[in-house]
């Protein structure tokens, strides 16, 4: 008798930048500023019959950030928040999945800024699969969590006159993705 082996029905999809965002909101002063980083690359290795066997991995280019106010993305850059000069890049590695829900999904995974990496998890859902009109299979998720700033070496912070922080430390980020089908 021949044994089988379990033939993995993971397949890799590439993140389109187009038609997806890496999005983040942070406490400023009374309200919340939000952001994006306009340049980012990943791939999604999907399981759709075994989602615990997919794997993600992201990287974000931190110079790309845009928050609207061009002085304020200048001082993000700045070595008091992303330090882009030495560090080029935000990454996430998935190390875990773990259904939830029907199509909701805990991703944990390392997250590194600014050198630094940390566990984290994301909380994700998936929303379904498509072809395009061209015949491209696509697949799409959105993903959130929240963070520490502090926690990546994001310090900076300036005491306001009535007390408190002009910064938050606790970040929230949120992705939308939509991916396409790589060649095997």
């Amino acid at each position: 008798m021949s044994s089988i082996t379990a033939v993995s029905a993971r397949t890799t999809y590439r993140i389109d930048r187009s038609h997806s965002e890496a999005g983040f909101q942070v406490r400023h002063l009374l309200t919340r500023v939000r952001g994006h980083f306009a340049e980012f690359d990943g791939t999604v290795e999907f399981d759709a019959q075994n989602p615990a066997a997919s794997r993600v991995d992201v990287r974000i280019n931190a110079a790309s950030i845009d928050t609207g106010e061009p002085a304020r993305d200048n001082h993000l850059r700045s070595a008091d928040f992303f330090d882009v000069e030495n560090h080029e890049a935000l990454t996430f590695t998935s190390t875990a999945i773990r259904p939830i829900g029907s199509d909701r999904y805990e991703v944990a995974g390392d997250l590194t800024i600014r050198g630094v990496s940390r566990p984290v998890t994301l909380e994700a859902v998936y929303l379904g699969h498509a072809t395009d009109p061209w015949g491209n299979e696509r697949i799409a998720f959105e993903a959130e969590t929240t963070v520490n700033r502090k926690d990546y070496g994001l310090n900076w912070n300036a005491v306001l006159e009535t007390g408190g922080f002009l910064v938050g430390d606790e970040v929230k980020i949120s992705l939308s993705v939509q991916a396409v089908r790589q060649a095997e």
